[in-house]
């Protein structure tokens, strides 16, 4: 699929933002993205009309915006406006001016469309997440259940939405989301909520402290009802000064975040909300992923994300392809350890198979698994991601020492350790057999049976295949999965098939 490149332009109630996109297939890279927060929907409960300094900051941005798209040479711009250009008295001379001074032409967005963005964000970085999405803007809420995009609802529950911003109350706030989330409640009752928005990005970063959570990353970061709450109701009570003396929490969210935490905790337990899971990715990748192919949008993004990263560093496309289908079958016959997507997680592994091959010998199991720890890919939860990098460290050794042992402790068993290893075992395995080779690797087959791993080569090509080293990396496969090790010549020179498990 021809790769393109397509820039979001998203004029919030709050902030306005600029992203650069480069789409390969379902991969989606994130080329530079810069926001101002304008609130140009700090007056509207007030006057109902933008906010004259907002106006004029978001201006001077869709200005700079404007020019650094023109400059770039892109012809897919997607500029869209929300709930303050929606709601207010002189949006639509917000919007005319807007043409006149940029030339960019704002599609202001319904809240039904608002929340149908927000759930294509969701889906577009978590494809199996199903439950509630909620998207917390500057002026309005958007809610809307995964399985029905259609059917959002938008409430105006955000910051600038509330007439008494110099008294902020967490009581009142969270009345007022029981009242208005009320009429709604049955149809939106959910155990997993898919948090969008900066507000709750902030407060998850406060959680993971709290927590000594020790992998930073916000997206698909889950919190339990009890942890949630707690994050919620300690934000919700504290100072702006308070607030300050926080690491890691946006100086420039300051603002809003207490009254963030009071709509978090009005929906926990108006909504029966037993899980919270952070979304990076909400309207402007929604709006993306509606302009994708449908036959991109099909794709895994994290198989997907896996075999462009891999492709971008130089490998063979074709040896990524070629290990996934000689390494993934036998695996798919063993009991997930991590979900239901663990074999999806084996196929990325084996999308990877030559990354790192222009590092350093000595140094590059530890600079891989870094990598792939934290590399902006989607379509993994954070177990999966430790998953991913362990066996990507056993992809280039056998060393039982892994990296940041205490991390990956916490979000894996013993067992899914191994597990991981033993994926990167088999593509060690794979690509050392063959050296690199996709047509060579053909000439064998991988089998993990009950109690043998059983690795099996055409007959004329033994010789070339079953060598020393191939014995080695046969055995430390076999070892980590607890199984016998056998080595065959296949009777036939026919292509190989697998056999079934014993």
């Amino acid at each position: 699929m021809t790769p393109w490149d397509a820039a979001v332009i998203d004029v919030g109630s709050n902030s306005v933002r600029l992203v650069l996109y480069r789409v390969e297939g379902r991969a989606v890279w994130t080329v530079f993205n810069e926001k101002i927060l304008a609130g140009l929907g700090r007056d509207i409960a007030l006057s109902g009309r933008l906010s004259p300094e907002g106006v004029e900051a978001a201006l001077a941005a869709l200005r700079r915006f404007a020019a650094l798209v023109s400059a770039a040479g892109l012809t897919r711009v997607f500029a869209v406006a929300t709930a303050a250009v929606r709601d207010a008295e002189d949006g639509a001379a917000f919007c005319r001016r807007v043409r006149a001074e940029t030339g960019l032409d704002l599609r202001v967005l319904s809240g039904e469309q608002e929340a149908r963005y927000a759930a294509l964000g969701v889906t577009a970085g978590a494809p199996d997440s199903v439950g509630l999405a909620g998207d917390l803007g500057g002026a309005s809420l958007e809610l809307i259940r995964l399985e029905r995009p259609d059917e959002g609802v938008t409430l105006p529950l955000g910051p600038f939405s509330f007439k008494e911003k110099d008294r902020f109350d967490p009581d009142k706030v969270r009345a007022q989301v029981e009242r208005r989330l009320r009429p709604h409640a049955e149809r939106l009752q959910t155990r997993v909520f898919h948090a969008v928005g900066g507000a709750w990005r902030n407060l998850a970063l406060l959680s993971m402290r709290m927590s000594a959570y020790p992998l930073e990353i916000v997206h698909q970061y889950e919190m339990t009802r009890r942890e949630a709450l707690e994050a919620a109701r300690l934000i919700s009570h504290q100072s702006p000064k308070s607030l300050e003396r926080i690491e890691g929490i946006s100086k420039r969210r300051l603002e809003t975040l207490p009254h963030a935490a009071a709509v978090l905790e009005g929906l926990i337990e108006t909504l029966g909300i037993e899980r919270v899971v952070l979304s990076a990715y909400g309207l402007r990748e929604g709006v993306l992923f509606e302009a994708m192919p449908l036959a991109s949008r099909a794709l895994d993004p994290l198989v997907e994300g896996c075999a462009a990263w891999s492709n971008r560093e130089g490998a063979n496309p074709a040896l990524g392809a070629a290990v996934e289908d000689w390494v993934t079958p036998s695996f798919a016959r063993l009991e997930p350890l991590i979900g239901p997507r663990e074999s999806l997680v084996a196929k990325a592994a084996c999308r990877l198979a030559d990354l790192g091959a222009r590092l350093h010998p000595d140094h590059r199991a530890d600079l891989v698994f870094h990598q792939v720890l934290r590399a902006p890919i989607a379509g993994m939860n954070h177990a999966e991601r430790v998953f991913l990098a362990t066996a990507l460290f056993a992809r280039h050794t056998a060393a039982a020492t892994v990296p940041e042992p205490d991390l990956i402790a916490r979000l894996l068993t013993h067992e899914a350790v191994q597990r991981a290893r033993a994926v990167g075992a088999a593509v060690r395995l794979a690509c050392d057999l063959s050296g690199r080779s996709p047509e060579l690797l053909a000439r064998s087959s991988l089998d993990i049976r009950d109690s043998s791993v059983v690795l099996e080569a055409e007959k004329p090509s033994v010789p070339i295949l079953f060598g020393e080293q191939t014995g080695k990396r046969a055995a430390t496969l076999a070892a980590l999965l607890g199984r016998e090790l056998r080595l065959c010549a296949a009777q036939s020179s026919r292509p190989l098939r697998r056999e079934s498990a014993a």
